[in-house]
């Protein structure tokens, strides 16, 4: 057995090898070494302004929503790995991905029928995309090559997900000119409750209706827009993007990957609209965040026309597609969520929100606060000044991690009220400093 690191070897080894998401190599702060985690309490291995622990504000970039180390999910990984741990999914099928296939049909809205597991949130949107793409092809329509959406969106870090982010203000901007050149509406008008804008309405309109020779498919996340600025906006929003999709002929996709299993108060955002998708990402909290794993689900229309055209596959196979491991967590994830009235904790959490966020909105450099289920966005009127701002949070025992103007907090469910309470507080100081 090895020898265990020190932390100070531990992070020279970091900053001499590791790089870590959105930033340089090697690393300009470094980073908060956690030893282990449980419920809501991630353990640090050394204190950090005099915290052996803090409470994690994020979920851990909220897939996290029933907390670290919980026994039912131990106990579901512990289990499936003493039968097995991984085998490829050509040519094989097992119970786990059968299992959670199904029960993601059954709670997802009609008439998605269809799974495809893939690996991560982002090849979810890849999958996803492929989809529409060859089903138009599938049917006699090649032309159908373009994808629309709407501008302060973000749909992961790799190839075509990068080209339907905000091609400005997101952080894939350095790629314009190399990536798929899609269409972009405005910004939908901010806000769950916001009154619907017939100008608005009308452009979206016009530019599906002008594109709709070209257009595969319209993609969104649906109630809120999550990397991209944590907008809220309303479902009526979602509605007209049905009804002018099902005129004009045009694919929907709705990206659930931040928005699925409750996090907006419902157990999909697109159920605050009451519509449903062509095809639909999730991930994320898919698996309670234990293992990395996501889907894309379709509907018998979409299946059908692929698996009818001139290349009858879906030519799509990650290596660790449907890993038993991550199947099984998952499908206990999911029941673990329905098993309580996860909704209620949801409420309790938005109503923990808005009163503890109350007082941000009186700081200097504040310029919204909003709150929607168990997101709490506090968004600055410049830059945060991240090491300032993520001291702050440390000394109040909390752990957040700002981005660009906002700070924000996407807890646990099972968030107690008076570690919510201490979010709030951490989000207000991070507001102050930074």
């Amino acid at each position: 057995m090895r020898k265990p690191l020190t932390t100070g070897e531990l992070l020279a080894l970091d900053r001499q090898h590791v790089w870590h998401p959105y930033g340089p190599m090697p690393g300009r702060q470094e980073p908060l070494v956690v030893e282990s985690a449980a419920g809501v309490r991630l353990r640090l291995a050394e204190p950090a302004e005099g915290h052996a622990e803090l409470i994690d504000g994020m979920s851990s970039w909220w897939s996290a929503i029933h907390g670290y180390n919980h026994p039912v999910l131990n106990e579901a990984a512990r289990s499936q790995l003493e039968r097995m741990s991984h085998v490829m999914f050509g040519g094989l099928t097992h119970e786990p991905a059968v299992r959670l296939a199904a029960r993601l049909v059954e709670i997802t809205p009609e008439p998605l029928r269809h799974v495809f597991l893939a690996d991560s949130g982002s090849v979810s949107v890849e999958v996803a995309v492929k989809m529409c793409l060859q089903y138009w092809r599938s049917v006699g329509k090649p032309a159908k090559q373009r994808l629309l959406t709407w501008r302060g969106g973000y749909h992961g870090d790799t190839w075509q997900p990068m080209s339907v982010c905000d091609p400005d203000g997101g952080m894939h901007h350095l790629w314009s000119g190399v990536l798929p050149r899609q269409i972009f509406a405005d910004a939908p008008p901010a806000g769950f409750d916001a009154e619907r804008d017939e100008a608005y309405e009308a452009q979206l309109r016009e530019l599906v209706a002008r594109h709709a020779d070209e257009l595969a498919a319209v993609i969104v996340e649906p109630v809120v827009q999550g990397a991209g600025g944590m907008r809220f906006h309303s479902p009526g929003c979602l509605r007209l993007l049905r009804e002018i999709c099902d005129e004009y002929g045009v694919l929907l996709v709705l990206d659930e990957i931040a928005t699925g299993f409750g996090r907006t108060g419902a157990l999909f955002a697109a159920g605050h609209a009451g519509i449903s998708p062509d095809v639909m990402c999730v991930g994320k909290a898919l698996t309670g965040g234990y293992l990395t794993m996501a889907a894309t689900l379709c509907t018998s229309t979409v299946a059908e026309g692929i698996s009818g055209g001139e290349v009858p596959v879906l030519a799509h196979g990650p290596t660790f597609m449907a890993n038993p491991l991550a199947a099984a967590v998952a499908e206990a994830s999911i029941g673990l969520l329905l098993s309580y009235d996860w909704a209620q904790e949801v409420k309790r959490i938005e109503a923990g929100l808005r009163a503890g966020l109350a007082e941000a909105k009186g700081l200097p450099g504040v310029r919204d606060v909003r709150v929607l289920g168990a997101i709490g966005v506090v968004q600055l009127d410049h830059e945060v000044d991240m090491a300032a701002a993520s001291r702050a949070t440390v000394r109040e025992g909390v752990w957040l991690r700002p981005f660009r103007d906002l700070i924000y907090t996407m807890p646990p469910y099972i968030t107690g009220d008076d570690d919510l309470a201490r979010i709030c507080a951490a989000v207000c100081a991070a507001a102050s400093a930074g």
